[in-house]
């Protein structure tokens, strides 16, 4: 039981991690992300909150993973529900605020994506479960084999980066930095914290479920 529960910790102190990440970048105002870009533009539209667009987009995907027979995990459900709300709530809090010139906003954004890449750290290696955008590029490319993961990746980011811009999401060097930033901060960090993800086995919901009974058993 106090190997789940610091698990769950991990997990949900790294899906903060990168909740506040992801508000840094939204405040930095030099352009989003594609998936943030495609939640914006849905915000602007419906009026939601950027946190709801988020969760609701997350619980769409989780359909379409398992659909397509992709491993969904509690930390899967945890990244769709707690990412959306814990970026809600620190933007209510206000203690980020939005920046108006290009370079307080580019250091901004660059720690966004450092902090959003503690969060990949710290609730990847609960290993409960990978988050639902990362469980369709992985599905996809299951399905195209022949495509490098990088192009499919590409493809997903690009379509709803396109849809978040038409919908009046805004879209400048920020998103660039994202794209091609995003990748190399990664890796370094990663490196840095000597986290090798291919290492890492995700747990199904399932599996979950079935090890709860034993929790309480004596070694």
């Amino acid at each position: 039981m106090n190997r789940y529960l610091r698990r769950l910790f991990r997990l949900v102190f790294g899906l903060f991690l990168y909740a506040l990440g992801i508000t840094l970048c939204v405040q930095a105002n030099i352009g989003l992300s594609p998936w943030d870009a495609f939640s914006m533009g849905i915000s602007y539209r419906t009026h939601l909150s950027f946190g709801n667009v988020v969760i609701i987009t997350g619980f769409a995907i989780i359909l379409i993973d398992f659909a397509l027979r992709e491993k969904i995990g509690f930390g899967t459900i945890l990244n769709a529900i707690l990412i959306g709300k814990f970026v809600d709530l620190i933007r209510q809090g206000g203690a980020i605020p939005q920046m108006t010139a290009f370079w307080p906003g580019l250091m901004m954004i660059l720690a966004g994506q450092v902090v959003i890449c503690l969060g990949s750290f710290f609730y990847i290696g609960a290993s409960l479960g990978c988050g639902p955008r990362d469980a369709l590029m992985v599905a996809l490319g299951k399905r195209m084999s022949r495509i490098p993961i990088g192009a499919i990746r590409g493809m997903l980011e690009g379509s709803v980066l396109i849809m978040g811009w038409l919908l009046g999401a805004k879209v400048g060097a920020g998103t660039v930095i994202s794209v091609f930033g995003i990748g190399f901060i990664l890796q370094f960090t990663f490196r840095i914290l000597r986290f090798d993800v291919k290492r890492i086995s995700h747990e199904s919901l399932g599996d979950t479920v079935r090890a709860f009974p034993r929790l309480g058993e004596s070694p």
